[in-house]
């Protein structure tokens, strides 16, 4: 790991272009985790951009990033949309110091909660949330706003893929 690897700091203005094809080849890890099965499309990388521009903060990880977090404000909680880290620079502790990084981004700015939406049985999504202090959510306990994302995660076709799990982290 590069010594700047795993620090975490807020995305630069000029990085959010290189985001979506990050995130793209973090998917591609996730896709042959599930078999080869297909995910939904990504944005245009414009619009995804424009869309990484409007989040509430983009953490990133390195110079030029290996890794990067997207939050979102939804329902008065902080809420990891994103998470992706390189395939190359996975198993270095990027990915956890980029949720710590979200949990501190959080609690500095007064929310209470983080959430999140993922995999329940992919390793590398709702186990490794859970060693990170998350714990899943049922529908039962899921805000109108929360429910609201998960339907469409089902609209996606997302949870043809793998069951999916709603997160919390109380902070």
């Amino acid at each position: 790991m590069s010594e700047d690897e795993g620090v975490v700091r807020p995305a630069r203005t000029e990085e959010l272009a290189g985001l979506p094809a990050l995130e793209l080849a973090a998917d591609a890890q996730l896709v042959a985790y599930l078999g080869g099965a297909s995910l939904p499309p990504l944005p245009e990388s414009a619009q995804a951009v424009a869309s990484l521009a409007e989040a509430a903060a983009v953490l990133v990880a390195g110079s030029p990033p290996v890794g990067f977090a997207r939050i979102d404000v939804i329902d008065g909680n902080a809420h990891l949309e994103q998470l992706s880290v390189l395939p190359s620079a996975t198993r270095r502790g990027i990915g956890t110091a980029l949720v710590r990084g979200c949990c501190d981004w959080a609690a500095r700015n007064g929310f209470k909660a983080v959430t999140l939406m993922t995999f329940a049985h992919v390793p590398f999504n709702a186990p490794f949330y859970a060693r990170l202090g998350f714990q899943a959510l049922d529908d039962a306990q899921l805000s109108v706003p929360l429910a609201a994302i998960r339907r469409h995660e089902v609209d996606l076709g997302l949870d043809a893929l793998g069951p999916r799990v709603a997160m919390r982290r109380m902070l």
